[in-house]
């Protein structure tokens, strides 16, 4: 049987990041970003798509995992008829290249280990040549290499494309297997001591999450994000990828298969809020900073998403030999929605910017500027239809929550007019464009009969997105209608009786694709962060419990969920799933959030 997504867990070194199953087996890992082409793809086709896999001889699933404390080193443990065997996955950080190192210990008895590597570059397509050099394995294929060796050194052996390794541990005997990538043209990097790394890992990571100034109920879980959240990062650039994988499933056996090793604007606020919260403040300040960068330019070419370090030209294409995760086809790379118009982008980035301000991050001296440049933009474009914040690619629409955040674009630029009096600005022009957005949408994108906003001008289809309105300061939550809003969400939308999809799609061509998917996960915490907002907080912090435990067994969220079949569903781990999460923990049990609600003027 195919894994299930919640049976892999994520390492990383805030450059790129693995996936490692419960048998052992890494099945996903890009080399040497995020964004590069994989070296092991079987989660999206077979082990002859690429694998390296470490277990005792014929065992099946470890007996038990789990993450070392605070840290991003995994631990798998088999139990066995000849004894017991651990073996702990990690990235260090680099410093010249990226490593994967894998430590097999012996805890009791005496275990046979077998290694079975198969290295197929270029998303499982090609089969590099492998050969001997000092005492090593180097596998080359066109522009990459990657080196393999064992401290210390066992018996290992080429056979059916594959690399072999079969050696036994006992109770206190380790071997060390580490796998380094580089440049085919460039020599070899220098080699790292696995255990050293080991250890200065494990101190790394602790010390980072000590920093976590969180101290509510469900502390692991927000912890858990956290570090989720920074083993996304992309640290030379500060950008944060939506999920480290492509094309994992929305519905099992559908078409709808993205790639998400990208940046999204949509990301910013929930990501700034998230990390200042939590104390994280040079992290938000290298968000921040990318996002200057990348969004700098003409105001109408602006992108709802970004590569690594920005690029702009993500172009999406089919990689036909690779049968997809489960039957899920096709598989694709690069993202054709980089093209879309949607308007909420606007208000998020000015949103993101003046929260920075608001938080005391350092300005930069063309912050500023660039706001107004966006806002003399959206001054005539908030009138138009877009493909809205899902991404659709149906038609245009004048979708309500792209107009809101439009409203949430003038309203933080008039709150900065009038506050900081030395900003140079159009006071009353984006005054009287707040009042004009505020007044269309009440009056489109409401349904009267129904006491609720809608998903677009004229439409019946209701959208998660609308939960936001309150949180964003459009209306004060204690309007009848975000009251109206919230129920009505709740009873067109919910399945399990607590998870949302995002938007209706029964009998209704809103996305212009096939097939259906699962519930949104972020759409529930935001639920419960409306429900707290309107005076049920127990309701919200019992949703928030029952969320959290929907978390695979090492505290990873992907992208949806399947209430029938009881399955993750989507790119995983999401980013936007653990900054749900974050933001939710905070808002019911932490600190005034700095990201929360406004209040209308």
């Amino acid at each position: 049987m195919h894994p299930r997504i919640e049976d892999y867990a994520l390492i990383g070194d805030e450059q790129t990041a693995a996936l490692v199953g419960r048998d052992g087996s890494v099945d996903w890992l890009c080399l040497p970003r995020f964004d590069s082409a994989a070296c092991f793809a079987a989660i999206l086709g077979d082990e002859n798509h690429g694998r390296w896999r470490i277990s005792p001889t014929g065992a099946g699933p470890c007996t038990r995992r789990a993450y070392r404390p605070d840290t991003l080193v995994l631990d798998s443990e088999w139990e066995t008829d000849e004894g017991a065997v651990r073996v702990t996955d990690f990235m260090p950080q680099r410093e010249h290249a990226p490593d994967l190192v894998r430590v097999v210990e012996g805890l009791s008895g005496r275990v046979t280990v077998h290694s079975t590597l198969q290295l197929r570059f270029d998303y499982g397509s090609v089969v590099p040549w492998v050969r001997r050099a000092d005492g090593q394995r180097v596998a080359v294929a066109g522009p990459d290499s990657v080196w393999l060796r064992s401290e210390p050194e066992v018996r290992t052996w080429g056979k059916d494309f594959r690399t072999h390794s079969e050696f036994t541990v006992e109770a206190g005997e380790k071997v060390a297997f580490v796998l380094t990538w580089h440049p085919s043209h460039q020599s070899r990097p220098p080699l790292i001591d696995p255990y050293e790394a080991l250890r200065s890992s494990v101190e790394d990571w602790q010390a980072w999450a000590a920093r976590c100034r969180y101290d509510g109920p469900h502390r692991d879980a927000v912890v858990r994000s956290l570090i989720t959240l920074k083993a996304l990062t992309f640290a030379p650039t500060g950008g944060i990828v939506a999920a480290p994988t492509t094309s994992l499933p929305e519905e099992l056996g559908g078409v709808r298969n993205w790639d998400y090793r990208y940046c999204w604007l949509r990301d910013s606020t929930l990501t700034l809020g998230a990390l200042l919260s939590a104390g994280y403040h040079e992290e938000a300040e290298a968000w921040r900073d990318w996002l200057l960068r990348a969004v700098a330019g003409d105001p109408a070419d602006l992108q709802i998403m970004y590569g690594l370090s920005g690029e702009r030209r993500l172009p999406e294409f089919e990689l036909s030999w690779l049968p997809g995760f489960g039957g899920s086809y096709p598989v694709r790379i690069g993202n054709e929605a980089v093209k879309q118009l949607q308007l909420d982008v606007y208000g998020e980035v000015i949103d993101s910017l003046s929260l920075a301000r608001r938080s005391g991050l350092p300005s930069k001296p063309h912050m500023w500027r660039l706001q107004c440049a966006l806002m003399e933009f959206l001054r005539t474009a908030w009138r138009q239809p877009d493909e809205g914040i899902w991404e659709v690619r149906g038609p245009r629409r004048h979708f309500v929550y792209s107009k809101v955040m439009a409203w949430v674009a003038a309203d933080r630029a008039v709150r900065a007019l009038e506050s900081e009096p030395e900003l140079v600005g159009d006071l009353e022009g984006w005054r009287t464009m707040r009042e004009e957005v505020h007044k269309e949408v009440c009056e489109h994108g409401f349904d009267i009969e129904r006491n609720t906003f809608t998903q677009s001008y004229g439409s019946r289809e209701l959208d998660a997105s609308l939960l936001l309105i309150p949180r964003v300061g459009f209306l004060p939550p204690d309007d009848p209608r975000v009251v109206g809003t919230i129920d009505a969400v709740r009873a067109e939308l919910e399945r399990d009786g607590f998870l949302l999809r995002r938007y209706s799609d029964e009998g209704v061509d809103v996305d212009g694709l096939p097939g259906g998917e699962g519930t949104f996960l972020v759409c529930s915490f935001w639920l419960a962060d409306a429900l707290h907002m309107t005076g049920r907080t127990k309701e919200a912090r019992e949703l928030f419990e029952r969320l959290i435990g929907l978390a695979n067994d090492v505290g990873l969220l992907s992208e949806e969920y399947d209430p029938v079949a009881r399955r993750q569903l989507g790119n995983f781990p999401q980013a936007f799933s653990h900054l749900g999460l974050v933001g939710t923990a905070f808002n019911l049990f932490g600190e005034a959030h700095p990201g929360g609600a406004e209040t209308t003027g």
